[in-house]
């Protein structure tokens, strides 16, 4: 059954709820999305309600400790004994919040096909308990359309109609991980929603918890924000990762181009080459463009092709592997070597969709002996997902034993806390892909994405990049 207020009587008791403080926020996972956000709400003054599946992670937000990187404990701790953050895993509570923001994973299948079952799952359970007044914003990465067409018949299966009973809004997520200068607060916050009256109230919350509110005409409009971002950065990255196999097949020093290409002031930004592509964002987002355009029967080409090329990057890491090796009379097969770095991007803690991951599952098809180091990242589990061998893998200590017992040291991942200069003075032979090894002088031979250095002592002779010396 519908509300008996009318609509504008809502949006007024709604708004003046925000503004006075007395209005209730829940959030809807407590994840790298979901606790930065529910933290930040409690923090501009509201009671927050954040809701988990997990007991252990609700467990933990109630006893004041944080699971997530960019979140400290001791703001965690500070909110739940102001009684302004309280986890639960009773979904019923829901009808406690005037305001609830979906924070849910949303996966791709095996096919890159879009998977909206949490999406579905909490907007299901949203709708046993939706009253009217309540204001639903949705930020889960996700296909344009999703919101009108996929969250709003649910909800509105519970009699409600949107835009005159509740109110519906899409915000993407913007969170950077590991990033200390752009953080949830300050990153602007982008928002549409589904009638002018949903967007008002949108407005009206989101804007007294994030410093700037960028609005669009659309739900629609800020779903394909968030996907075009990403997709903009998937295909940069592929073709920077191109332009390394071009100066591997060029004999020129990848590094010292795109720094030199960097000193233009306009037109150039700079994106760095790796082992591919990682992240809970890039790697996944633009599939979802991907396929919704797919229905439309619209190919998207570039994301086609960015995608094939930087899917193509770890087993170009691989043969850049072999390459070196043999090159010292040593084949890959029962070669050890170390991994340096599994985070997919350096000084978190983050595994997911981490190009690390496929260049170990390679290396250990080929028959090589792996271990890892990385200071973030203390163990790989058997997650159900992970196709490495003899899990759970250890992070094996940094030191000079085994340094110089490995056949070769491969860096995926540059973390600031390594010791590059152990490294350069006890390894035997580097495959860097990151170029952490730039500036280091040691006695290592050092392999890069486009290239070798025969004498180490060229890098402190050139402080802007490396020395440009054939392989061999």
């Amino acid at each position: 059954m519908g509300s008996t207020e009318n609509a504008e009587a809502i949006v007024a008791r709604v708004t003046k709820s925000i503004d006075t403080r007395t209005a209730v926020a829940g959030v809807i996972g407590l994840g790298y999305v979901g606790l930065p956000l529910a933290v930040e709400i409690g923090k501009a003054g509201f009671r927050t309600i954040g809701f988990e599946i997990s007991e252990s992670i609700s467990g933990a937000v109630n006893a004041g400790t944080s699971h997530i990187l960019d979140v400290s404990s001791e703001d965690v701790a500070a909110l739940v004994k102001k009684k302004r953050l309280l986890a639960t895993t009773d979904m019923s509570m829901m009808k406690q919040c005037d305001v609830i923001s979906i924070c849910v994973p949303t996966p791709l299948s095996k096919t890159k096909d879009p998977d909206l079952s949490f999406i579905l799952s909490a907007a299901r359970t949203l709708a046993e308990n939706l009253r009217p007044g309540q204001l639903i914003i949705l930020e889960s990465t996700t296909f344009p359309g999703t919101t009108r067409d996929v969250l709003l018949p649910l909800l509105e299966d519970s009699g409600l109609k949107a835009g005159t009973d509740f109110f519906v809004c899409f915000s993407p997520e913007r969170v950077d991980p590991g990033n200390t200068v752009w953080t949830t607060k300050n990153t602007p916050k982008v928002l549409g929603g589904i009638t002018d009256a949903c967007m008002r109230i949108g407005e009206a919350f989101y804007s007294t918890v994030f410093d700037h509110i960028v609005s669009v005409q659309s739900a629609e409009a800020a779903e394909l924000v968030k996907v075009y971002e990403n997709t903009f950065r998937m295909i940069n990255i592929a073709l920077v990762n191109e332009l390394a196999q071009v100066c591997d097949k060029l004999g020129v020093d990848v590094w010292d181009v795109i720094d030199a290409a960097a000193t233009k002031p306009f037109g150039f930004m700079k994106f760095t080459p790796g082992p591919g592509l990682g992240g809970h964002c890039i790697p996944l987002d633009p599939h979802y463009l991907a396929w919704k355009m797919r229905t439309l029967h619209f190919k998207t080409r570039m994301i086609e092709l960015a995608s094939e090329i930087n899917g193509e990057m770890p087993q170009f890491v691989v043969r850049k592997a072999a390459d070196a090796l043999n090159q010292r009379g040593k084949a890959l097969h029962d070669a050890r070597v170390l991994v340096l770095g599994i985070a997919y991007k350096k000084d978190i803690d983050d595994l997911r969709e981490s190009p690390a991951l496929d260049v170990i599952r390679l290396l250990q098809e080929k028959g090589a002996d792996v271990a890892y180091h990385d200071p973030h990242c203390s163990v790989i589990l058997d997650d159900g997902h992970t196709e490495l061998e003899d899990l759970p893998l250890h992070s094996a200590p940094l030191t000079r034993d085994v340094l110089t017992a490995a056949d070769l040291v491969l860096i995926t991942t540059e973390h600031a806390d390594v010791d590059y200069q152990l490294v350069a003075d006890h390894a035997e032979l580097v495959l860097d892909t990151r170029g952490a090894m730039r500036r280091v002088a040691g006695n290592a031979r050092i392999i890069s994405l486009s290239g070798a250095i025969s004498d180490p002592g060229e890098r402190a002779r050139r402080p802007h990049g490396w020395a440009t010396v054939a392989a061999g």
